[in-house]
């Protein structure tokens, strides 16, 4: 038998929770919710020869709102990759060795941030920035860092 539909309204997303970073606000939205969520199990290709891959493909979704002239801690998401859509507000993700690396973020725009990867979210604006997550894993986690290349 098929289990509830799950709905998170917007008015109860309105409080930090879960992992977190300073400077950002993280609020999550579908968490821990399901086991199945695309999806886990056993698929088998050809592209390169025969093989069995066992895929954990949990997700989670977040709110990420960025106040005026704020910027998070350095930090990565351990094996989880992470896509952000930007739904408002301009800002930008800085990565790389020693962040040498900054892209620009606008309304509409998704970013795809590879598991490990060093990061920080940038808003140098006058006004707040929206960001959608999805991260795969149950429960999100965030490794805040001590500056680039820190653990």
């Amino acid at each position: 038998m098929p289990g509830d539909v799950h709905v998170k309204k917007g008015s109860e997303i309105n409080a930090p929770s879960g992992a977190q970073t300073e400077g950002m606000v993280r609020m999550n939205a579908i968490t821990d919710m399901s086991d199945q969520v695309c999806g886990t199990g056993e698929y088998l290709g050809t592209r390169y020869g025969t093989y069995t891959e066992t895929a954990h493909r949990i997700l989670t979704m977040k709110v990420m709102i960025a106040k005026p002239h704020s910027a998070s801690a350095v930090h990565h998401h351990g094996e989880e990759d992470t896509i952000v859509y930007a739904a408002s507000g301009h800002g930008a993700i800085i990565w790389g060795p020693d962040g040498s690396n900054r892209q620009e973020l606008a309304p509409g725009d998704f970013a795809l941030i590879p598991a490990y990867a060093e990061h920080q979210e940038v808003n140098d604006t006058d006004s707040e920035v929206k960001w959608i997550i999805t991260r795969g894993g149950r429960n999100p986690i965030v490794h805040n860092l001590d500056g680039w290349g820190k653990s």
